[in-house]
């Protein structure tokens, strides 16, 4: 917002030198707080680059409060006060930054890639052909998650990730847990007509301090489920298969697989990204990629 400042008593100029910081003087404390209190955390971190006002406005408790126990609300409100007080010495903003945490303001992409032998007709050598495809993850901080793996793009898949799952468009909805002592995530969904389970074991990393944008596969196990076992709930699977064994199977007709494919860590994609990022180049243009 541009403010045109008054010119000062008996000036004669007609174009007054621009205040920069014109809009303190207008914009009192609390008004300056409702609107940081409706940014999220990352808007906060891009305000407090603005001027030293601004930074120290951000850095107000009430702030990274709100922050925190929005993001870890599936503790509780008393947990989150006592490791705040506990690990990070009652700060909540130390907290948001080094406390481990999945992020919700964008969709976490898996790209994979493997060799096809083709079929040769008249011809000596076997064509070889590259498969790309994808693995989406959209977090909710209410311990729900969207799972779907197809060969489109991140532009074209995104659309789909909002709100509830939906059979037809193969986006599966699940749930997950964060054990915060080794920063692992276990998620679970369930293919409804197939009774099939399944598991990702992940572990959150970050390229930079509270970035939190990496997730590292590590398993990926399909199984059979009884459907007496969820009760007619898909979305209670995560309770069911707790303490399930790597080869465990409760339908003998879907056999346990534990999955060696497809392992590629993870990349964080903000939705104002979407559109934008790298992801979205076809094979030809990115043969090979390398997430970090």
């Amino acid at each position: 917002m541009r403010i045109r400042p008054i010119p000062p008593l008996g000036s004669f100029s007609s174009n007054p030198p621009v205040d920069l910081a014109l809009i303190h003087q207008v914009l009192s404390d609390d008004l300056l707080f409702e609107i940081f209190v409706r940014m999220t955390p990352y808007g906060l971190g891009v305000a407090a680059c603005v001027c030293r006002k601004w930074r120290y406005a951000t850095r107000n408790p009430v702030l990274w409060q709100k922050a925190c126990l929005t993001t870890w609300q599936i503790f509780g409100v008393e947990e989150n006060l006592q490791m705040v007080r506990s690990s990070y010495g009652g700060s909540w903003r130390r907290m948001w930054i080094m406390r481990p945490r999945l992020r919700f303001d964008g969709i976490f992409v898996s790209r994979n890639t493997h060799l096809r032998t083709g079929v040769a007709e008249w011809k000596v050598l076997n064509p070889v052909h590259l498969v790309c495809y994808y693995r989406y993850i959209r977090f909710y901080p209410s311990g729900r998650f969207l799972y779907k793996v197809s060969p489109h793009r991140l532009k074209e898949v995104a659309k789909y990730l909002h709100g509830k799952g939906s059979m037809v468009n193969s986006v599966y909805a699940g749930r997950y847990t964060l054990d915060h002592n080794n920063n692992q995530v276990d998620a679970t969904t369930l293919y409804p007509g197939l009774k099939t389970v399944v598991r990702i074991r992940m572990r959150i990393r970050s390229t930079t301090e509270g970035a939190n944008n990496r997730l590292d596969i590590l398993a990926i196990v399909t199984s059979g489920i009884q459907e007496a076992e969820i009760g007619g709930h898909e979305e209670q699977v995560l309770e069911a298969v707790e303490g399930w064994q790597e080869d465990e199977t409760h339908n003998p007709d879907v056999p346990a697989v534990s999955h060696k494919r497809g392992l590629a860590p993870f990349v964080f994609v903000p939705f104002h990204e979407v559109e934008t990022s790298d992801l979205n180049l076809p094979v030809e243009k990115m043969d090979f990629y390398v997430p970090g």
